[in-house]
């Protein structure tokens, strides 16, 4: 079944316009005059988040079509998760800009009024400041997307940001969802979230040939999202983002092992280097002022990380 949980669409302006300003205030932007802004390096940006697939699952022969995006752009296999290697704290750092110790999502368990650790800021919607939300408060019209297999993603961005935010359960049909909103919308921002790795380590155990199987098939459907953004007309103004949140040892992650914090980061696009291997050290969290940069936006105050400059052509 497919949830769209925005409010973002026919009554955008109506309800939207109280919002957009608390969320610019909670950002540290200016609400009027507007911020100024800067040069976007991209029309179109897609992040693809793969859970439970950390840096040990590539082979020197397997996943073609992430390799491929590895030759014509910028990555590194030695990015880093937070710690505790959970899905949720590193989705949300991933976002947020900021690490557990700010935003406060520490577990798989947090909720909005469920949490140990109190956020250094929230905004209209009891969350940290997510990319999301930064850039629907300093580009209102744009469209914004995020599609996501494993349920307990939606719950970490403001829900009034995206134009289009849904569940869809199983990553060949996140897949085909996503590639029939790119048809639709030509989205600025979207966010894909394929959830069948972590489901294959849970089941069979990370490293096991049915999780390498996983991983094959969650290549193949990240190629057809890349052919559709061809098919559209957009894939040479689109910059691609490969990541994920953790790895896993035997059947689990959550611990305090290489195996579970290492993670993949594969940059591709304009404006971004070719075959280049990044040397400088890459936290799961540096991907929001990232993609902040790529779009020619203001860094929330509250985040804490920096973008991943060596990644592109004019550092």
């Amino acid at each position: 079944m497919l949830h769209n949980l925005s409010p973002f669409r026919s009554r955008r302006f109506a309800r939207g316009l109280p919002y957009l300003a608390s969320l610019c205030l909670i950002l540290g932007l200016r609400a009027t005059p507007a911020a100024p802004l800067g040069a976007p390096l991209a029309d179109h940006v897609v992040v693809i988040g793969c859970d439970g697939m950390g840096s040990l699952a590539f082979t020197a022969t397997n996943a073609p079509v992430m390799h491929r995006l590895m030759r014509e752009g910028a990555w590194t296999l030695r990015a880093r998760g937070v710690m505790p290697t959970s899905s949720s704290p590193n989705w949300a750092s991933m976002i947020m800009g900021a690490g557990p110790e700010q935003h406060g999502v520490t577990s798989n368990d947090w909720e909005t009024n469920k949490f140990e650790i109190a956020p250094t800021v929230t905004g209209p919607s009891g969350l940290f400041p997510t990319i999301f939300g930064a850039l629907r408060a300093q580009r209102p019209t744009v469209q914004i997307v995020c599609v996501h297999d494993w349920d307990g993603f939606g719950r970490l961005l403001e829900p009034a940001a995206p134009n289009v935010l849904e569940n869809v359960k199983g990553s060949p049909a996140t897949a085909e969802r996503a590639i029939q909103l790119i048809q639709e919308r030509k989205p600025a921002f979207l966010f894909i979230h394929f959830d069948d790795v972590d489901h294959a380590g849970h089941e069979f155990g990370w490293k096991t040939p049915e999780y390498f199987a996983a991983v094959e098939m969650i290549d193949g459907l990240i190629g057809r999202v890349l052919a559709s953004l061809d098919a559209v007309g957009i894939g040479k103004q689109t910059v691609v983002l490969v990541t994920a949140d953790h790895g896993g040892v035997r059947k689990k992650h959550g611990g305090a092992t290489m195996a579970e914090i290492e993670i993949p980061w594969i940059l591709s696009g304009p404006g971004v280097r070719k075959d280049h291997q990044i040397q400088s050290s890459v936290n799961t969290y540096d991907t929001a002022p990232t993609l902040a940069r790529i779009f020619g936006i203001q860094a929330p105050e509250a985040w804490i990380a920096r973008a991943v400059r060596e990644a592109f052509m004019a550092e």
